[in-house]
């Protein structure tokens, strides 16, 4: 299941960059929060942890750092903190703000796009290498 995970959140963060590169920086928002949190349940997976069935495992990771080898165990707050902000987000980047108006292709900016993505893509294949180990 970890490996599957793995592959998965792979395939997602090179939607994440195609959907970039194309200017859809909802899309590339979205994939990359499932990118990421597909990346930590595999880890944790890997360390045969039991994550909650919801998008923010960041207490599950939290909790079952001292199993992560020491590459993950350095990043723990930024993944933490990332799988926290994404799942926040996660449903503008398909929705928008229905209530403001604003729809999911004028709610993020390039910039936040470009930003989350590279953070994503970094913690995201630091759980990967690992669930693959």
């Amino acid at each position: 299941m970890a490996q599957d995970y793995a592959e998965r959140a792979k395939w997602l963060l090179r939607e994440a960059e195609n959907a970039f590169s194309a200017g859809n920086n909802a899309i590339c928002v979205r994939r990359s929060q499932e990118a990421l949190e597909l990346a930590a349940k595999a880890a944790l997976r890997r360390v045969s942890i039991e994550y909650p069935r919801e998008h923010d495992v960041s207490e599950a990771v939290d909790a079952a750092a001292e199993r992560f080898p020491d590459y993950i165990r350095a990043r723990i707050v930024e993944i933490k903190s990332m799988l926290v902000e994404l799942a926040r987000v996660r449903g503008a980047a398909i929705y928008g703000y229905e209530i403001e108006g604003i729809p999911a292709s004028e709610a993020f900016t390039k910039e936040y796009a470009a930003e989350t993505f590279g953070k994503t893509r970094e913690l995201a294949e630091l759980c990967v290498r690992f669930a693959s180990e």
